[in-house]
């Protein structure tokens, strides 16, 4: 059945997102540096040629869906390839009700937002769908595989146990519709690539071990759907746009051979650029001064920012045969608004295979939408390159302080923690969780995200024997967060619903309970069922234990608003 969600666009984002589905080519140059590779080279080559690109706020990403997952025939309709759902797509960073932003490669297979090894996989576009919710709650981060057994099917999306051989020790796995099964062998063929450096987590697909990074059972699989599912005009389009926002592409799309000579039947050959079946004039070097990145038309879109904020973007300026140094400004509109540290950039640097990574940054003085652009000249280029720069100052979001609800579906090891949504307009939501574990004494705090303001839960794993988890939730929007939540506690025997103000938090523990708090919080009495006085305590503190015989008590502190109820097992 096909259900429909109506919004309201606007005629200026209805004019972006068409132009941006148009078409355009692949620069010139682009792929000389994987020319005459082959194996582990090549695969490198692919990594350094497409991991460096422009990198986005998450909260942005609605901006850019309305471009590269657009129909063609109805540009305001999202292209889901997760159901058969109609969808709409809707003005601003808000993102389209029902509908996710999906990580098509799990995000928790390598740990998400992640300092340690950056930013660029959480919100890169090459592998971000807009999806529905129902069908990406159920696809979780199970890994893609051919469903024996389904679960959950809508006609476009399956998730249920594997066929023999499949899903790398999960217990089930995601099947897309055939018509997209190449689509998303060609992501995985991209992020192998681009993130070859990554330490996985998970390694239901993929590995920490080999070049190839891809387990051979997804090799297989892989291969299979790239070769039964060729390269789409959605592909195609899709790659163009993403193009002019994160200013790298797909290989994998623009040249479809190119995974046979890494995992295919075309394993150690060389690759030659004359022999890929791409047009030598779009994908070879003439030895003329040529701009590879950014391209004519390229935009930067900023998304929205709240005044008193600033956000910085960097767009890698790769050249070739540039035979004097780059001229860059920005000029036009709302020039004031945006900066840059530089106004030339060597050709040297701007030839050499990283390029010149320049930052740019928006700094709003005023609330409304602001327009300006990059010129980018000289090097001995003939004419010059623009780039469009957008951006929105809102006003400072107010954010009431949410509740957290008891988790639920408490199993050994997996537990959902629950929290009422915001009732005002939130990007996404942060899941506080901190873990104790009483055989170690060790006590370690987590961060966690939602895709957007939709969902009101999130599903935990790893708990392991002899933990006692808590989380509190806060809501994002723009740069701000809200008030951290009050606290739930998960204890050992997976008793739930135990709550703390900050910043007092009650771990019960075998035997008694685990006060943890950051200041010291004064009197405190503990009282049973019945309503008798258990224990009074003049000055409650940091990591004091109370050991309480077997049975359900109210604590009380003389700085908080309502009572624990603690059960002691």
């Amino acid at each position: 059945m096909i259900r429909n969600r109506l919004y309201r666009i606007t005629a200026a984002a209805v004019l972006a997102m068409a132009s941006l589905c148009a078409t355009a080519s692949i620069p010139a140059g682009y792929y000389s540096s994987l020319d005459g590779k082959s194996g582990q080279a090549l695969k490198d080559a692919i990594h350094e040629l497409v991991q460096q690109h422009t990198t986005f706020s998450y909260g942005s990403l609605w901006i850019y869906f309305a471009a590269t997952d657009c129909r063609p025939e109805d540009k305001s309709k999202v292209w889901d390839m997760y159901s058969d759902i109609t969808y709409y797509f809707r003005g601003g960073t808000s993102g389209v009700y029902g509908m996710h932003k999906e990580h098509s490669l799990p995000k928790s297979w390598w740990g998400g937002y992640n300092e340690d090894q950056g930013y660029a996989g959480y919100t890169d576009i090459n592998h971000l769908y807009p999806a529905d919710g129902e069908a990406n709650m159920a696809k979780s981060n199970f890994p893609l595989g051919e469903v024996s057994n389904p679960s959950f099917d809508n006609g476009v999306t399956k998730v249920g146990s594997p066929k023999s051989g499949q899903g790398g020790g999960s217990y089930a796995v995601f099947e897309p519709d055939d018509r997209y099964k190449g689509d998303f062998a060609r992501t995985y063929f991209y992020m192998a690539c681009a993130y070859q450096h990554y330490h996985w987590k998970y390694t239901y697909m993929l590995n920490n071990s080999t070049w190839k990074s891809l387990n051979d059972w997804s090799i297989e699989l892989l291969c299979r759907w790239a070769r039964n599912d060729a390269v789409s005009d959605k592909e195609v389009d899709r790659n163009e746009a993403v193009q002019h926002y994160q200013n790298n592409r797909n290989p994998f799309i623009d040249i479809p051979q190119l995974f046979e000579f890494i995992w295919g039947n075309r394993q150690g050959e060389v690759f030659y650029l004359s022999e890929a079946g791409t047009s030598t004039d779009t994908t070879t070097y003439t030895g003329d001064p040529v701009l590879i990145t950014p391209t004519q038309g390229t935009v930067l879109d900023f998304g929205e920012v709240a005044i008193g904020k600033s956000i910085d973007y960097t767009l890698y300026i790769k050249g070739m045969g540039l035979n004097n140094p780059l001229s860059v400004q920005v000029y036009r509109y709302d020039y004031e608004m945006f900066s840059i540290p530089v106004s030339s950039v060597s050709r040297t640097v701007a030839n050499s295979p990283e390029g010149y990574p320049l930052k740019i940054t928006y700094t709003p003085t005023a609330t409304g939408d602001h327009t300006s652009r990059l010129l980018i000249s000289d090097g001995g280029l003939v004419g010059s390159v623009g780039v469009e720069l957008r951006a929105r100052c809102l006003p400072i979001p107010t954010l009431s302080r949410l509740e957290a609800l008891p988790a639920t579906d408490i199993h050994d090891n997996i537990y959902i923690a629950n929290w009422r949504a915001a009732t005002e307009e939130v990007d996404y939501y942060i899941i506080t969780r901190t873990v104790y574990n009483k055989d170690t004494g060790e006590t370690r705090t987590e961060t966690f995200t939602t895709d957007n303001a939709d969902i009101t839960s999130y599903t935990f794993d790893d708990r392991m024997p002899g933990e006692t988890h808590t989380y509190q939730v806060q809501s994002y929007r723009l740069g701000y967060t809200s008030e951290p939540s009050n606290v739930i506690t998960i204890d050992m025997s997976g008793l739930t619903g135990l709550e703390a103000e900050k910043p007092l938090q009650v771990l019960s523990m075998e035997g008694g309970i685990l006060i943890k708090c950051s200041e010291d919080v004064g009197r405190a009495v503990i009282y049973d069922m019945a309503g008798r006085l258990v224990r009074n305590i003049d000055n409650l503190q940091d990591d004091m234990v109370i050991e309480l015989p077997r049975g359900i008590y109210l604590l009380k502190t003389a700085t908080s608003r309502n009572a624990w109820k603690i059960a002691i097992r």
